[in-house]
């Protein structure tokens, strides 16, 4: 992990804050763990001296990273890359087509709506950029009515995610008087359009007070029925009303592997009446609504089928016997996203970890498949109204296109709705898979992102992403902040690793609680293997990763410190024996466990970050960020691993640093201004380049 001297020159030398420690031992069943820095886990406005520590964070990022000489190619580049117009998959609703649009400078994407399906250019139906010119509030979710003449909408400030429910109207842009605050989510409007269903927390405070309720217009809020309550920290209520609402669907759910179902008529379940039906209730499977259609509700479920099937239940004779499969499942492709149109049924099928589109009839006959432009991730939307769907379109080396497609028309003929121009070249850039075997065997696939022609001399840069948890497929998908390090040799490498939803539930069951470290294990062969094939070195190979992902790339630091020159751990979990003690984190430990458990214990303290660092291990170069405001993962954890690593690694602090960022105007990075996006890019390119020798 030696730097070159010439890139050194360019850096401040700066040292890290020293941080005091305060010893807290903890009692896990006999095992007694030690924690230096309990004092981190206070939140800023709760303790000045965890501010001031954060200051002199701030100021030890700000002198290495600021100097470095890439910065400004990154500024000057990244900027208009991340100016691109960017389109949601347009949704109809009466005359209406919806859709949230991202232009130029924007901070946040507006809503538009237009009134006929051609490319025409739409009127504004609501722009946060003018309610708040600071870039700061976002909208979280929005939903228009059937009608398309009422329109419903989550908005929060500063990346909290503390969703407010307000509704207006559509043409004249008047909002009702009711509004709902309690991190809210929409759940469905009736056909009328003068009611609808959502969730949310009856107290702000407590992340686990969530009730499913019932809301007329103009009724008070506090008198809405509450149709569904949470009473366990891990488990998730959740309503919701199908394109016919004479019945509503509600479920809780357990984790990202099973969840109970009921379905009751909508009219008497408003009326506080307990008449819902069970479809299926502690089967340990996955089960979700797709539609209701007459008295039949069609679910897709992991039920017997790990890679998913559609059945369809006779709501009035709903025994698990009578259930009838339209779709079965496939061995060789997960079905990740079935919607109906108005004669078919669309099929998203993720093969090999990208999308393919099928339609079928409602009996299941299948019809056809949907061209798509590559291999790529594709999002569709469509409705039983209609014969239009549309659905988009990315990979690494194609930015977001939206299509419009008749289904009625065969052959299908899918048609440019939407495409954002780019000034730089991107048909020199090569999309290819390859594979490595983890330490049980198991082949793990990783898309590779590279200029072509380029030389496999082991000395090129390269960034290896991976996110491995909660059942979540990395398909490909188009990231300008990597197109500038790319377009000089850099290789970026995407690994499919265990615990995601790329092969469907076994794949994402070999990942969690007990299995957690074969995720580590499959990232760690993809490394090997980019080195063996002398894509790279350690010297020059970096991980990155956010969230669960940086809960990842922080144990991948501390178990095999030796693969990479540099890191970025973002959002992070880092502490696994107290994650579960803060914000919404119960909700995790279905698919962690808790360290309050014996046998979860043992394997949380086997790979937890924060209680496996070594004093004196040569660490490469790390960076951590987090936001003050994050309601999911505490900034602690970044904040402690920090302080952990800087004291404990043998590496030079001014060659491989270890480095924190609080951005203390976001939470978990959702809702970030343009100027603050672009800002975390440029820290975040610049730190890797400077690492693996891009920046020379």
């Amino acid at each position: 992990m030696t730097m070159l001297i010439a890139l050194l020159a360019t850096v401040a030398l700066a040292a890290p804050p020293a941080t005091r420690t305060s010893p807290t031992t903890d009692d896990y069943g006999g095992t007694k763990v030690t924690d230096d820095y309990r004092w981190l886990e206070a939140l800023e406005k709760d303790s000045p001296e965890v501010k001031t520590w954060t200051d002199a964070q701030l100021q030890n990022l700000r002198s290495t990273l600021d100097p470095l000489r890439c910065r400004d190619m990154l500024t000057t580049e990244l900027t208009p890359l991340m100016q691109i117009t960017s389109w949601s998959v347009p949704i109809i609703r009466g005359p209406g087509y919806f859709y949230a649009q991202r232009d130029g400078r924007m901070n946040q994407p507006a809503i538009y709506v237009r009134n006929g399906g051609a490319n025409l250019g739409g009127a504004k139906v609501i722009d946060m950029n003018v309610i708040d010119p600071s870039g700061l509030t976002s909208i979280d979710w929005w939903m228009p009515s059937w009608q398309g003449s009422k329109f419903a909408y989550g908005s929060s400030k500063a990346g909290d995610e503390m969703s407010v429910l307000k509704v207006m109207r559509t043409d004249t842009k008047e909002h009702f008087p009711d509004e709902i605050p309690g991190k809210v989510s929409f759940g469905g409007w009736n056909n009328w359009g003068d009611a609808f269903i959502y969730s949310k927390l009856t107290d702000p405070k407590d992340p686990y007070s969530r009730v499913v309720s019932y809301h007329k217009l103009g009724e008070p809020v506090d008198k809405d029925p509450v149709l569904m309550k949470q009473t366990n920290p891990s488990e998730v209520p959740f309503g919701q009303l199908m394109s016919e609402d004479r019945w509503m669907v509600l479920g809780m759910s357990r984790g990202w592997t099973e969840n109970d179902l009921w379905v009751g008529k909508f009219d008497e379940l408003k009326q506080g009446k307990d008449t819902k039906i069970a479809i299926a209730v502690g089967r340990g499977a996955q089960f979700s609504p797709v539609e209701i259609v007459d008295d039949t509700l069609y679910m897709t479920t992991t039920l017997g089928s790990p890679n998913v099937r559609l059945v369809a239940v006779d709501i009035k004779n709903p025994a698990e016997s009578n259930w009838k499969t339209i779709i079965a499942e496939q061995k060789d492709a997960v079905m990740s996203q079935v919607d109906f149109g108005k004669d078919e049924i669309v099929v998203v099928w993720q093969k090999d970890a990208h999308d393919t589109v099928s339609t079928y009839k409602f009996d299941g006959k299948p019809v056809a498949e949907i061209p798509v432009p590559g291999v790529g991730s594709v999002t569709v939307a469509c409705d039983r109204k209609h014969t239009e769907m549309f659905f988009s379109f990315a990979s690494y080396n194609s930015p977001r296109t939206i299509y419009r497609c008749d289904i009625f028309w065969k052959p299908y003929k899918p048609a440019i709705w939407a495409t954002p121009e780019l000034d730089v070249k991107m048909n020199d850039i090569d999309v290819t898979q390859i594979r490595a075997k983890s330490k049980d065997g198991t082949e793990i696939p990783a898309f590779v992102v590279m200029k072509k022609g380029t030389k496999m001399d082991g000395n090129n840069p390269a960034v290896l992403y991976g996110y491995g948890g909660f059942d979540i497929s990395l398909t490909p998908e188009f990231i300008p902040t990597i197109v500038p390090f790319v377009q000089r040799g850099g290789i970026y490498v995407v690994a499919n690793l265990r615990g995601g939803g790329e092969f469907g539930d076994a794949w994402h069951k070999a990942g969690m609680l007990q299995n957690k470290q074969n995720v580590f294990d499959d990232l760690y062969a993809v490394a090997e293997k980019l080195t063996t094939d002398k894509y790279t070195s350690a010297a020059h190979l970096a991980v990155m990763g956010g969230s669960n992902g940086g809960l990842l790339t922080a144990t991948a630091v501390t178990q095999r410190p030796e693969l990479w020159t540099a890191a970025i751990s973002a959002v992070p979990l880092c502490d696994m024996l107290r994650y579960q003690d803060f914000l919404l984190a119960k909700y995790w430990v279905p698919e962690y466990g808790a360290s309050s458990d014996a046998n979860a214990f043992k394997w949380l303290n086997a790979y937890s970050p924060y209680q496996n660092a070594k004093k004196g291990t040569k660490y490469p170069a790390v960076l951590f960020t987090a936001g003050e405001n994050d309601s999911r993962v505490h900034p602690l954890h970044a904040r402690k691993m920090a302080a952990l690593l800087q004291a404990n690694t043998g590496s030079d602090s001014a060659a491989e640093p270890i480095l924190l960022y609080i951005d203390r105007d976001a939470g978990h990075g959702a809702g970030k201004p343009l100027e603050a996006r672009v800002r975390e890019a440029v820290d975040q390119w610049s730190f890797l380049m400077w690492q693996t020798g891009a920046c020379n």
